[in-house]
């Protein structure tokens, strides 16, 4: 619950405005890349700004990773390694945010 007020009121700060592509970190750049219909700019900006809030550079880059490889998310959240299972927990807690904030933009 914590991270989805933080988020919400970071999201309130950052998603009026656009994110230039020189801005862009990760996330955005692989989810505009990706394939899926739902990509717009205005979501993946979105993903974007809540991740930022949320995820540290690392973690950003490992989940951008899985635009590309969705498997690679399956095969982190069934790891044993302990690292592994701190990010999906950050990541989970990302996930829940970006679904309640971004849900309009697609």
């Amino acid at each position: 619950m914590r991270h989805l007020i933080g988020g919400a009121l970071l999201a309130m700060m950052i998603l009026p405005f656009d994110v230039s592509p020189a801005d862009a970190g990760p996330i955005s750049s692989a989810c505009r890349k990706s394939d899926r219909e739902a990509a717009t700019r205005r979501m993946c900006n979105c993903l974007q700004s809540v991740a930022n809030g949320e995820l540290s550079r690392s973690d950003q880059k490992l989940a951008a990773s899985f635009f590309k490889d969705p498997h690679k998310a399956q095969e982190i959240r069934q790891s044993d390694r302990r690292s592994h299972e701190k990010f999906w927990l950050r990541y989970k807690d990302y996930g829940q945010t970006a679904a309640a904030l971004c849900s309009q933009h697609s």
